[in-house]
């Protein structure tokens, strides 16, 4: 294997905390070449039973990444801990030390914590209790000169539990002639048909594994122990029927998306296990990814956002382009806002490029306790740029700029110059983490504040990584699709669910009405979309 450097670790190392754990090991910090490593993983599959040779490729390999990691001074401390256990959070108040968050008076209570009032549950049933002995007008029962009328009505709010999947058991009463042998069946209620699955049915299962992003084993065991049996194969079956259903709804809402003002793109890591197409992939790439692309229209009388999700070997760049090919030719560029990884912009589409803010703010967070001052200084200022974006909330698009022209232009322009003075007067190490996070931040200066120049351009991609969550989470918890159709429909349901919740519409009541109204949707689908079918709805005849 070769010669390899031993180190003996410093007395009151963290090694020294192995003989409290029980480990009677004397550890040396052993230096390997990359080929020693290889010959050595090699070696331990050779002599090692499959399961433990897992077990010893899997530790070499994570140590080879470390190693090489912080030989190449692209993980500090702070990143490291964060590879290893998860960002907690980035606040500024959390990030620099010794400053303290806002008091609890100037803190504003988000709505939703806490207790909430009655109207709260938009939707629950609303039941009008009548007095059992008074009517408006009836003489008082205590003061006979006087006569009661109606007040404000009180209200008791009653939460009760139930199965997300419910069932119905009908005994149909059936006669038999014992004449003739003909036989009598009831009818079913008023609404009801031979049906066993209604559209409700299908809306949840949906809901609950690509909104809520449980597994179809979990729904099958809960429904399971609440005594209404729900297979995970029925399950499946239900989703893709109703994917076929939205089909029409959800090329829709790919044409409206290309069509927005502003568009944001990211993508993450993807599991595929039946990916017989990929295998033809010109590029030879092997991997599969979730592209998330939210779009929003914020000019004109209409305003909505569409969430998009697509899964494939294809780069969030490469999705964007085929979806801006549906884009009218007379449209304007778009503005797109991503974070500055080529796989973002790979195409032929040409749009208006904005760079996420929050990319280039978490260099500098990563390395805060390095370099506290000068992260400090950074950090304050776009705490005061971000703060100046919350007032501009509710604000046209063009208030919002003149806005932020007139608060955040001023201190953009300083940080600048503080980071122009930083690099060309040496005050910084280039090389340093810090001069790398400088370098970063000025080498994609103008589309990272396109905000002060461009109507609508937004400061960070936070909403796209926000969406990129439901894929995480699917990814999380049931590990993989199966197959490239379940990915489609896994698309088709993430898209339909989060859109609605971006327009503030219920995702349940939208997917069941639009299930109901399946033909008239196919008709017209530009008219069932989330922030419009209740108008659709209204104009039905009753």
């Amino acid at each position: 294997m070769g010669r390899m450097k031993a180190k003996k670790p410093k007395k009151g190392s963290s090694h020294d905390h192995l003989s409290a754990w029980g480990y009677d090991i004397d550890p040396q910090v052993m230096e390997m070449t990359p080929e020693e490593t290889t010959a050595f993983i090699e070696e331990m599959k050779a002599l090692l039973p499959p399961e433990k040779s897992k077990m010893v490729v899997g530790m070499a390999a994570m140590l080879a990444f470390l190693v090489a990691e912080l030989k190449a001074k692209r993980v500090s401390i702070s990143r490291l801990k964060a590879l290893l256990y998860g960002e907690k959070t980035e606040k500024t108040s959390k990030v620099i030390k010794g400053q303290k968050d806002k008091s609890p008076k100037d803190k504003e209570k988000q709505p939703g914590h806490g207790r909430n009032g009655a109207d709260s549950y938009p939707g629950a049933d609303n039941v009008k209790i009548p007095h059992e002995t008074l009517k408006s007008g009836d003489e008082c029962p205590v003061c006979p000169r006087g006569r009661v009328y109606p007040i404000e009505s009180g209200v008791s709010v009653r939460i009760v539990g139930m199965s997300p999947l419910s069932a119905t058991v009908f005994e149909i009463d059936k006669f038999r002639c014992n004449a003739c042998g003909e036989i009598f069946t009831a009818k079913l209620p008023k609404g009801m048909d031979a049906r066993k699955y209604d559209e409700s049915a299908l809306a949840m299962v949906a809901l609950l594994k690509y909104g809520a992003g449980s597994p179809f084993y979990r729904i099958e065991r809960l429904q399971h122990n609440l005594g209404i049996p729900m297979p995970a194969s029925t399950q499946w079956d239900l989703v893709e029927l109703a994917a076929e259903k939205f089909e029409p709804i959800f090329e829709e809402l790919m044409n409206t998306a290309a069509q927005a003002d502003v568009v944001h793109n990211d993508d993450t890591t993807m599991k595929l296990l039946d990916r017989p197409d990929l295998k033809l992939n010109k590029e030879g790439r092997k991997g599969v990814y979730t592209s998330g692309i939210v779009a929003g229209l914020i000019t004109g009388e209409e305003k909505y956002i569409i969430a998009l999700f697509r899964t494939g070997p294809r780069h969030a760049g490469e999705n964007l382009d085929a979806l801006l090919k549906r884009r009218k030719e007379e449209l304007a560029m778009p503005i797109q806002m991503c974070d500055a990884l080529s796989a973002n912009t790979k195409g032929d589409f040409k749009t208006i490029l904005a760079h996420c803010m929050a990319h280039a703010r978490r260099r500098f967070v990563e390395i805060v306790d390095d370099f506290p001052e000068e992260c400090s200084h950074l950090l304050e200022t776009l705490s005061n740029v971000y703060g100046h974006d919350a007032k501009t909330r509710g604000m046209s698009p063009p208030e919002r700029l003149r806005y932020h022209q007139e608060h955040s232009k001023p201190l953009m322009e300083a940080l600048k110059k503080w980071l122009d003075d930083a690099i060309e007067q040496k005050k910084v190490e280039p090389n340093s983490g810090l001069g790398q996070a400088i370098a970063y931040m000025r080498k994609h200066w103008e589309p990272l504040t396109l905000f002060l120049h461009e109507i609508g351009a937004p400061l960070d991609n936070n909403i796209c990584e926000r969406a990129l969550k439901r894929a995480v989470l699917h990814r999380k918890n049931s590990m993989f699709y199966k197959t490239q159709k379940g990915a489609r429909v896994g698309d088709c349901f993430m898209s339909l669910i989060h859109t609605a919740e971006l327009n503030e519409v219920n995702p349940f009541d939208y997917l069941v009405e639009t299930l109901k109204n399946v033909a008239l949707a196919e008709e017209n689908p530009e008219e069932w979309m989330p922030w419009n079918y209740r108008k659709t709805l209204q104009g039905l005849p009753q």
